[in-house]
């Protein structure tokens, strides 16, 4: 609300457009097609992908990967490594997996007899957040390779070839992937130091099924009507992957893809519905929030703000060109360094490449530099600053009892130590 009121007032005083002008710009952000389109695309990822991560086969498959846990140390970084992995599939995947894994360690240990330090294993959970933009679900690589994007007149279409599978995000991401678990294990307590163990949780109850012998009751407990719903989506997803290959992979196929494995893996349409009724209540934050990032990126476009905006982070690119840099090594710094503060405000990843992404293109275009690049820049500062805006950590505290301030010293030291190779892989590849 308040970036809405900032981006009006610098319409009116240094874009010099008129109050009607405005208006008629932010109403027609808030109500795009193509960008509603967007915002419910983003809901249905973290929704299917948090009703996977509450399968069975997912849960029994973390309690068995919490046995490993001998210690905090290796708990931690047995939490982070998982947390990641899922979180390259489905940011959503990501954040329940690493939520629900923390727990599972934190009873394992507890049955044990080992004190664990669990705030820290928390952190850990949160992990995946710090990679969610270079895997399947990540906001500005997939939202351009899936056709009709809303910046598809910029930028057209860009496969995840380009982006998600380019030399430049297998290297950040690996590095990502060898670098935080290391880092969160030697952030461990050390032998004597005082430790803050796991509160008493609830354990999450399945719901029954309907014992009502009635046409409705049978059809919600049928295995056999999810399981045929779920082998239709994949008889149109499997020969499309083997068509296009990667070239298949936009918002569209992941959210089908994960709706399918859910009801698979959940076995009736009953435990899958109320498993999505539970993921439902995180996409509160996208349903409210992205219309008013819309209605800012109409206000950007209408009173020509995004002009500007580019002509100063081009002057900013050529500044830092006198220290001895390229135009896209600095222009890819300049570019995680102001997404990842862009992020404090706009916490969405989809939201922000709503506001920010016309801004990156443009000032890209103008400077000739490689779009993919530019991109995948934009998506790590997005990812980074996540260590420190608590607003996709909701579902995780939820789920494991704790408070934002008992992680968010861990996480904001971890955003502290991987920033100088972050941006030093994105200047080398950005070069």
């Amino acid at each position: 609300l308040l970036l809405t009121l900032v981006t009006f007032l610098l319409g009116l005083g240094w874009a010099h457009r008129g109050p009607r002008e405005l208006l008629d710009a932010w109403a027609e952000g808030m109500f795009s097609g193509p960008l509603l389109v967007f915002a419910l695309q983003m809901a249905l990822i973290l929704v299917t992908g948090h009703a996977l991560a509450e399968t069975r086969p997912v849960r029994r498959f973390l309690e068995g990967a919490a046995g490993l846990a001998r210690g905090t140390a290796s708990a931690a970084a047995l939490t982070a490594l998982v947390a990641m992995l899922a979180a390259l599939l489905n940011w959503g995947l990501g954040l329940i997996v690493g939520a629900l894994l923390a727990r599972a360690v934190a009873r394992g240990a507890a049955a044990r007899g080992l004190r664990i330090h669990y705030p820290l294993v928390v952190a850990a959970g949160y992990t995946g957040l710090l990679v969610l933009h270079g895997g399947l679900s990540g906001s500005a690589p997939v939202s351009v390779a899936t056709p009709g994007h809303p910046l598809e007149a910029a930028v057209g279409v860009i496969p995840v070839t380009a982006t998600l599978l380019s030399p430049m995000n297998l290297a950040v991401t690996g590095f990502l992937l060898v670098a935080v678990p290391a880092l969160l294990a030697l952030m461990a307590p050390r032998a004597g130091d005082p430790v803050e163990t796991a509160p008493v949780l609830p354990e999450r109850i399945d719901p029954e099924d309907d014992p009502r012998a009635t046409p409705a009751g049978r059809l919600e407990n049928s295995r056999l009507l999810a399981g045929v719903i779920a082998l239709l989506a994949l008889a149109w997803l499997v020969p499309r992957f083997v068509e296009l290959g990667w070239r298949a992979v936009d918002l569209n196929t992941m959210i089908l893809l994960f709706l399918a494995l859910g009801l698979l893996l959940h076995g009736t349409p009953r435990r899958y519905a109320a498993s999505v009724d539970e993921a439902a209540a995180g996409a509160g934050g996208i349903l409210l929030q992205f219309p008013f990032y819309f209605g800012i990126m109409g206000l950007m476009r209408g009173a020509g703000l995004i002009e500007r905006m580019a002509d100063l982070f081009v002057s900013w690119t050529g500044a830092l060109g006198h220290l001895g840099l390229s135009p896209g090594a600095a222009y890819g710094m300049l570019t995680v360094v102001s997404a990842g503060i862009v992020n404090l405000f706009v916490p969405s990843g989809g939201g922000q490449w709503a506001v920010q992404g016309p801004i990156a293109v443009a000032a890209a275009e103008s400077l000739g530099l490689d779009l993919p690049r530019v991109v995948m820049a934009l998506a790590y500062g997005d990812e980074l600053t996540n260590m420190l805006q608590p607003f996709w950590a909701l579902p995780l505290l939820a789920v494991t009892g704790l408070k934002a301030r008992q992680i968010v010293g861990y996480t904001g030291l971890l955003l502290l130590l991987v920033l100088p190779g972050l941006l030093l892989l994105t200047a080398l590849f950005s070069a």
